[in-house]
């Protein structure tokens, strides 16, 4: 194929409209390019040539002579060398890990939601104020230091949740707490010392002040999740002179729970037909007389592997001193769940008529471990298709 001569000298003459610094540094980019890709091929050969075919391990250590040359002449004649053997070790590796890390999780269910020991740190600076003539507690929540951060933020977004505790009886070693009130302070986003100044004040009778202990947990507020808790603080009341303003700073301590109540359960499973009846029979509280009518009603959940996969809840119930309910609700679980499940009642108080008035009085867990609340479980697998009922405390 032929061009016509005018044609081919105009397109041997086009030239591109750059500069000659252009050009040449487009030259030497491509140039440095070149020179990296041939080094990293040169890289890959070598790797490839000083890699060696990594030692083989037998599944038992005590395997005879015999059965190493065995091995070896299954070696010799076949295409693929102990790949069986080393995928059944592979395989019994994995299973061991799996099992260890059930048995970890298991083991963590109880402390789920408390902090580390090793990572409470920090000090809480608050105020506590008596007012005589009107009868009034005054609370301030001034200042936070030192908070132990979180380890992929480095930061923290603290708030303290406050409650105040009355004790029914002194000297009593089980005694029962009531909370009178529950506050909490504005949130300080990205702060491990945080200033608060928040300030909070209740009606307390005077009588009533040396049974009162003020609890404040410094907590970290996470949106998709359960909130952290970074360390707690007590003051009980009976200790200090409050008649002035008192100005305290303390150290966080690990949180402790507190004994608010006992609640009457009873547990059947029937296994014909794989159902698990949980009576809520009946819930003894601390109650102090107010003039507002409260009700109680209790949420029952179940837990399998810390996923909750069913709940449900009783009716509410007019408050008092002991709370009668008699009311049973019945779970469908396979055999293959009642072993590994755990149960939770949660019991909350409410003023009818308003809303968001709910609040957690206590909570029990019931399922397989060592604890009291256990062996109820363990009796209610022993005597299959029988309600076996006892009490149990409730905990905040």
């Amino acid at each position: 194929m032929s061009f016509p001569a005018t044609l081919e000298n105009s397109f041997w003459e086009i030239h591109i409209p750059l500069s000659q610094e252009v050009k040449y540094s487009i030259l030497g980019i491509s140039v440095t390019l070149l020179f990296v890709a041939l080094c990293i091929l040169i890289w890959q050969i070598y790797r490839y040539c000083m890699q060696q075919p990594a030692p083989k391990q037998d599944v038992n250590g005590s395997l005879s002579n015999e059965q190493s040359t065995q091995n070896e002449n299954l070696q010799s004649n076949s295409p693929m060398p102990d790949y069986k053997l080393e995928s059944r070790q592979d395989e019994a590796e994995r299973l061991s890990r799996c099992l260890s890390r059930s048995s970890e999780l298991a083991s963590s269910t109880d402390s789920l939601g408390e902090p580390d020991e090793e990572r409470i740190q920090g000090t809480l600076r608050f105020s506590l104020f008596y007012d005589q003539l009107q009868s009034r507690l005054v609370v301030t929540v001034l200042e936070a230091r030192d908070l132990a951060a979180r380890d992929f933020s480095r930061s923290t977004d603290p708030f303290v949740h406050l409650r105040l505790l009355w004790a029914s009886r002194e000297g009593d070693q089980q005694r029962l707490s009531s909370v009178l009130q529950e506050w909490q302070t504005r949130l300080v986003k990205d702060s491990c010392n945080p200033v608060f100044g928040d300030q909070f004040s209740c009606t307390l009778a005077e009588e009533d002040v040396p049974r009162v202990t003020v609890r404040m947990e410094v907590r970290d507020f996470d949106k998709y999740s359960r909130h952290g808790v970074l360390g707690e603080v007590r003051a009980p009341l009976n200790t200090l002179n409050i008649i002035y303003p008192l100005e305290i700073l303390e150290d966080l301590q690990r949180p402790k729970k507190d004994t608010v109540g006992e609640v009457l359960l009873s547990l059947k499973y029937m296994p014909t037909s794989q159902r698990l009846e949980v009576g809520i029979l009946k819930i003894r509280t601390v109650f102090r007389f107010s003039k507002t009518e409260r009700a109680l009603y209790a949420r029952t959940s179940v837990l399998c592997n810390q996923c909750k996969i069913r709940h449900q809840r009783t009716t509410e119930k007019v408050r008092w001193d002991v709370t009668v309910f008699n009311e049973v609700l019945i779970f469908v679980l396979p055999d293959t769940q009642i072993s590994e499940c755990s149960i939770t009642v949660s019991v909350y108080e409410m003023r009818p008529g308003k809303k968001s008035s709910k609040h957690l009085i206590g909570q029990v867990i019931l399922g397989k471990g060592k604890t009291i609340e256990d062996e109820h479980w363990k009796l209610m697998m022993r005597s299959l298709r029988q309600p076996v009922a006892k009490w149990h405390l409730l905990y905040l």
